[in-house]
C-alpha cells in the first residue's frame, strides 16, 4: 500500500521533470530566437522557474559535455538519462521491494 503510493509519486516527479526539462529547452530556444520577450513579466517568471528546476541537473551534464558552440545538448542527456536509467531503476527497486525476489538486471 504505502510502497503503492510511493512509487506512483516517484513516478510522477519523474514525468514532471520530463516536462519541465522539455518545457525548459523549448523556451529557451523561444528567448533566444526573440519570440519571447522576458520584458513580459510572465515569460520571465515561467522562464525562471524552469531554469532554477532544471538548472541543478543540467549544470554537471554542461561542464562533462563539449562545446559544441551555441547548441545546448545537456536537455536531450538529461532526457535519456531519466528515461534509461531512472525509470528502469525506480521499476526495478518497486519490484524488488514488492516482491521480494530481485530480478536479473540483465
Amino acid at each position: 500500500m504505502i510502497t503503492d503510493i510511493l512509487f506512483n509519486l516517484i513516478m510522477f516527479a519523474l514525468n514532471l521533470l520530463t516536462w519541465a526539462v522539455i518545457l525548459a529547452a523549448i523556451i529557451s530556444t523561444l528567448i533566444s530566437f526573440n519570440v519571447l520577450d522576458t520584458r513580459n513579466r510572465f515569460v520571465w517568471s515561467i522562464a525562471d522557474f524552469l531554469a532554477r528546476v532544471t538548472d541543478p541537473l543540467l549544470r554537471p551534464i554542461r561542464r562533462r559535455m563539449p562545446n559544441f558552440g551555441n547548441i545546448d545538448f545537456s536537455p536531450l542527456v538529461l532526457l535519456v538519462l531519466l528515461q534509461m536509467v531512472a525509470r528502469p531503476l525506480v521499476i526495478y527497486l518497486y519490484a524488488g521491494i514488492k516482491t521480494g525476489m530481485w530480478p536479473s538486471l540483465i
